[in-house]
């Protein structure tokens, strides 16, 4: 028999959680209905659930050269892929090797991924390695290798899965059979943390998708941009327009300058919303498994 005061938590807790969840949702209904409104409207009453006209100028405007989206989504796609999956590779295996708290010099590996979190070369030597060393710029590289240099949290959710959350008996079993590391890793480590990989993979594949400065530091070929930059040079170039119309006689009429910013936000962010739903058990379940000791 439930008490009252659990029905009353229950109620407050759910009146909590629907709260958070509008406060969450709401803005980005705002951002797709201010999409789909006429401009002058925009302009006059700004942005409202309920405008009085719609309109799909905005995306007649963004969508005018579909070609370069499609070529933009493609590069952005095959970039979101490779790296996510590099990523996820390289950030599991280096969280596998840090778990290993008696492997000799493993206090000074942490040490130095934790000492990443908190200092970077910055950006103009970071830009030099990438650019004179490296030599990716002008490259598909170059849009994958900036982010492949794997977040140290991600290192150390995934190293407190595989030391807390796999019980070392596993492990040792597989080494007794005559597995190697590798295989250990590989055949065990690999496949009894999905929760947490899936965690790291939506993660990098969102700082993937939504990278566009990479591609303004070190592409110069626009056959390589990736669908964020396109739509950040779009955005730069109807500010630029309002801004010359406001200075001058320049006319701005058939541009709907005002919707189109809402317009690219929800092309950039529409395919993440469609994609969120079916990662959000793993992701859930990763960030407490990883974060917390068993």
């Amino acid at each position: 028999m439930v008490s009252k005061d659990q029905k009353i938590w229950v109620a407050v807790a759910h009146i909590v959680l629907i709260t958070l969840s509008a406060l969450a949702i709401l803005p980005f209904l705002l951002l797709i209905i201010a999409s789909f409104t006429d401009d002058s409207v925009a302009l006059l009453n700004g942005y409202s659930f309920f405008p009085e006209k719609l309109s799909l100028d905005a995306y007649r405007f963004i969508f005018a050269g579909a070609s370069i989206y499609l070529k933009a989504y493609g590069v952005t796609v095959i970039v979101t892929v490779a790296g996510t999956v590099m990523n996820i590779f390289l950030t599991a295996l280096t969280a596998y090797v840090l778990s290993k708290r008696r492997l000799p010099g493993v206090k000074i590996m942490n040490l130095l991924v934790i000492f990443t979190m908190l200092f970077n070369g910055g950006l103009v030597a970071t830009y030099i390695n990438y650019s004179n060393v490296f030599h990716i710029k002008d490259t598909l590289f170059a849009l994958i290798v900036p982010n492949l240099m794997m977040n140290a949290f991600m290192i150390m959710l995934a190293r407190n899965y595989f030391e807390h959350s796999i019980p070392e008996e596993i492990y040792e079993s597989a080494r007794i059979d005559g597995a190697s590391e590798f295989r250990v890793f590989t055949t065990i480590a690999m496949p009894l943390s999905v929760p947490i990989l899936a965690t790291i993979g939506l993660m990098g594949s969102i700082a993937y998708w939504n990278d566009w400065q990479n591609s303004l530091y070190y592409i110069n070929n626009k056959s390589l941009y990736s669908i964020q930059a396109v739509l950040n040079s779009i955005n730069q170039a109807v500010s630029a327009l309002a801004t010359m119309a406001g200075n001058s006689s320049v006319s701005t009429a058939e541009i709907p300058t005002t919707t189109v910013r809402m317009a690219v936000a929800v092309v950039g962010i529409l395919p993440l919303i469609i994609v969120y739903p079916f990662f959000q058990k793993y992701f859930a379940q990763g960030l407490v498994a990883g974060s917390v000791k068993g």
